[in-house]
């Protein structure tokens, strides 16, 4: 499927290419996040050597005074370390796919050239190499170093020395793509969604319909189009009543993803009151807390003031006067 505009440079930079000579979107790893990557492997290998170490003390101390011999002790440290630099990133690799610690906690993986597993003769051929001239650099360090350095700069993938023995790669396992909101709906058609009968529309098939709507302006005719049908035939199959005109697909697509969030939004919203009103506690705090209103008091009214009586002219008896304010 053709897109437009063309992704930017920095995405399926990794040159991977699927059996039906489709270009791979995965991206290869650089400089940062690989030495991101050791780090934390460094943190892990360290643990490894200190638990393998006190194993070791164990070992000796159950071990014959007449055994144990400079020979011997050099001998089992040699293999201490062999297991720390070498066995760790070759067992993790073969059992975690392809992966160490700081792999899985920075989203990398190690494959073959081609896209395949990797296999444990090139884990054992990238420890090795990279014990003897990355890391730790066991032949000219500080040479090696800025050499690992210079080749994972200018290599197109950013591959280093030990990759590039043993033809292998390390690509990020998360995608970089930019998630766009979808397409609001168009106004004449949310009267007619609120008519649907969306119980048949699977999580599957909505987020299908979010995925097409979210690339809507990267896809081109006639693909769009083609696309946009298909997912359309599927929805109709499922939902009632038919579209009251003609419209676009994507426009129809629109409306029943948009009356489908509506109502998971207001179910959401009635099972969380039934859960207030039950277990207030639970309930989630104001982000911003809403004063009370002042209590407002009235004003009294003023007391009734009487003046002094006069004669009535009239009838010849006092009347009082009075006055309210």
């Amino acid at each position: 499927m053709r897109a437009q505009p063309p992704p930017p440079a920095r995405w399926a930079d990794a040159g991977l290419v699927s059996g039906e000579a489709v270009e791979l979107d995965v991206r290869a790893a650089r400089l940062g996040s690989r030495v991101l990557a050791l780090l934390i492997d460094l943190v892990a290998q360290l643990v490894v050597a200190l638990l393998l170490g006190v194993a070791l003390s164990v070992l000796v101390m159950s071990l014959p005074r007449d055994v144990m011999d400079a020979a011997l002790a050099g001998g089992m440290q040699v293999v201490l370390l062999v297991l720390v630099l070498v066995g760790y990133p070759v067992l993790m690799e073969r059992f975690a796919g392809g992966r160490t610690l700081g792999k899985l906690a920075v989203g990398l993986r190690v494959v073959r050239a081609d896209g395949g597993p990797v296999g444990v003769g090139q884990s054992l051929t990238r420890a090795l190499v990279g014990v003897a001239v990355e890391w730790p650099g066991l032949v000219l360090p500080l040479l090696s170093w800025a050499a690992s350095v210079t080749v994972m700069l200018t290599d197109a993938r950013g591959r280093r020395l030990g990759d590039l023995v043993a033809g292998t790669l390390v690509v990020h396992t998360r995608g970089a793509g930019v998630w766009r909101p979808a397409p609001p709906p168009v106004p004449p058609l949310l009267g007619w969604a609120v008519t649907l009968d969306l119980s048949r529309v699977d999580d599957g098939l909505a987020l299908a319909v979010r995925q097409y709507l979210g690339r809507l302006h990267q896809l081109a005719a006639p693909d769009r189009t083609r696309l946009g049908r298909e997912l359309w035939a599927e929805v109709a199959a499922v939902t009632s009543p038919p579209p009251p005109w003609a419209a676009p697909e994507s426009a129809w697509l629109a409306a029943v993803l948009a009356e489908r969030g509506r109502r998971a939004a207001y179910r959401l919203g009635r099972a969380r009151a039934v859960t207030a009103s039950l277990w207030p506690e639970l309930a989630p705090a104001p982000a911003v807390p809403v004063p009370a209103p002042a209590p407002t008091t009235l004003r009294p009214a003023a007391p009734a003031r009487t003046v002094p009586t006069q004669p009535d002219p009239v009838r010849g008896q006092p009347t009082s006067v009075r006055a309210e304010r």
